[in-house]
């Protein structure tokens, strides 16, 4: 009796077991997509004609600011203020750093004293010339006097002006050099200026490319940083000589972003396109599926797909000139590939 209740138990568990089971399976299976062939797959399409076969030649080059300069001081002197720091955007005739020029000033003001005497004794010693009370040379050193303070007035006057320390152009200041209290001199660097609002683009071409090249000319280039940014340079320098690669040098005039977001030293490419004249079947190189041993192409006919093998004779940039296997008119997919199979119903754009 006891064998039998265990027996009993023992199935009903496998029971549970089973339909348990069961549950699962259906689930799993209510939960996994099935693919339905015969639903159309949706793919974008083109319709093939001859083209000139052309492609993008690109010389890499790189972004060098138009202008950038070391400014310096005319003057000797101890900095006493500094407007501006590394940065920061100058306009032209803005006024960068003071010098001191205190002890200008107080020559400018002896000397004012000095010229004041001179004007006295000059009207003085008219008037005792014209009545012979004493020679003429008198008159005549106090005015060779007059006229060399003033030339030394007009000397302190360009000193003084020279302590002010000017932009000599609009630019972006690269690198500061100085600081309040230390001393400037001629010859001595206080900062750095550069002008990146235009832009110098230099590539170094094959002699046998520099034929395509012609001053004042504009062509296409591209910043390497930002591959959507199109901009045009104009070509304003041609090297007459060759360096030791055998390469030219040409530059290109490129304006800037408003902005300014490309920055010296950045890379790009100068895009020339050429063309060989001739004519073939030329696809994107994204409508191609297969190995670059066996390429194949689905071409669409009567509503289905068709895996078509083709032979590629050669490739530039993103496309594939096609040398059989295609003809004009055929319809290819070019974009669409998931779940697409030959034979597969679909619906084209």
């Amino acid at each position: 009796m006891k064998y039998i209740i265990n027996l009993l138990i023992l199935l009903a568990l496998v029971a549970l077991i089973v339909l348990k089971l069961k549950g699962n399976k259906e689930v799993v299976d209510n939960r996994v997509f099935h693919f339905n062939r015969e639903q159309p797959i949706h793919v974008l399409t083109t319709t093939l004609k001859l083209e000139s076969e052309s492609e993008t030649n690109q010389i890499t080059g790189n972004f060098m600011p138009n202008r950038n300069t070391q400014v310096n001081s005319e003057m000797q002197g101890k900095i006493i203020a500094i407007n501006f720091d590394e940065g920061d955007r100058i306009r032209k005739g803005q006024v960068l750093m003071q010098l001191d020029k205190s002890m200008l000033e107080l020559q400018l003001q002896a000397l004012d004293v000095k010229i004041e005497g001179l004007n006295t004794d000059i009207q003085r010693f008219t008037a005792l010339v014209e009545a012979d009370a004493i020679q003429a040379v008198k008159l005549e050193k106090a005015e060779l006097g007059l006229k060399a303070s003033n030339a030394q007035r007009a000397t302190i006057l360009e000193q003084i002006n020279k302590t002010t320390v000017y932009a000599p152009f609009s630019g972006v200041v690269v690198k500061k050099m100085a600081e309040i209290g230390s001393f400037a001199a001629p010859g001595r660097p206080l900062l750095i200026m550069s002008d990146i609002g235009h832009l110098k683009f230099t590539v170094n071409v094959p002699e046998s490319e520099l034929g395509q090249f012609k001053l004042k000319k504009s062509y296409p280039i591209s910043v390497d940083a930002y591959p959507e940014m199109k901009l045009m340079g104009k070509a304003i320098f041609i090297a007459s000589q060759g360096n030791g690669s055998n390469t030219y040098p040409v530059q290109f005039e490129v304006k800037n972003t408003a902005d300014q977001k490309i920055k010296a030293g950045m890379f790009g490419k100068l895009n020339l396109a050429e063309s060989t004249g001739e004519k073939s079947i030329v696809i994107p190189a994204s409508a191609i599926v297969g190995s670059n041993i066996k390429p194949s192409v689905y071409l669409v006919k009567d509503g289905k797909s068709a895996l078509q093998p083709i032979v590629v004779s050669r490739r530039f940039g993103d496309k594939a000139v096609v040398e059989s296997g295609l003809n004009v008119g055929d319809q290819i997919v070019t974009s669409g590939f998931i779940n697409l199979y030959d034979g597969a119903n679909i619906t084209t754009k």
